[in-house]
């Protein structure tokens, strides 16, 4: 078992990491990101929603604060406008996650409960292997059997086919 060294709010927030991490309590924690079905995936919704809908902010990987000890990566998030800080302060519009090869289903869960938690709206996953897309409401993952996914004010959707496309 390894020993863990904790640092402050301040210095993670001070502090450019590459790949970027996450902070819980103290600690940083990796992301399995970077694999080629999750990259695409991310750069496909982006893509996306940016053209479908010029008006809103769509972006990768943007600090996001769940609690004052807690700062989350989600794949992709979801504005109505532009935030007034470097970190994302309030709750996105959607905060959408991304199924790595190797991510842990109960780790996954437990980042869409602090989104919701901080009151984001809507809450996606995707995961690009079985092309599955899914609405986390309630603490309940629900999966869409259609093709489109979508908010309901502002409405934004997204196809299956949008998403996975190679």
């Amino acid at each position: 078992m390894g020993i863990e060294t904790l640092i402050s709010v301040e210095e993670y927030l001070n502090t450019s990491y590459d790949p970027d991490v996450e902070f819980v309590d103290g600690v940083l924690v990796e992301r399995n990101v970077g694999d080629w079905l999750h990259s695409l995936v991310q750069s496909n919704i982006i893509f996306a929603l940016r053209r479908k809908y010029p008006g809103i902010k769509v972006v990768p990987e943007l600090r996001s604060m769940v609690n004052p000890t807690r700062f989350r990566l989600p794949d992709v998030c979801v504005m109505l406008s532009a935030p007034k800080t470097a970190v994302l302060l309030e709750p996105p519009f959607v905060a959408i996650e991304i199924l790595s090869e190797d991510d842990r289903m109960t780790r996954v869960i437990a980042k869409l409960k602090e989104y919701a938690g901080i009151g984001t709206p809507h809450i996606w996953l995707f995961d690009p292997r079985p092309r599955q897309m899914f609405l986390f409401r309630s603490n309940s993952l629900l999966e869409i059997e259609g093709d489109l996914i979508s908010t309901d004010v502002p409405h934004l959707e997204l196809t299956r086919e949008e998403v996975f496309h190679e």
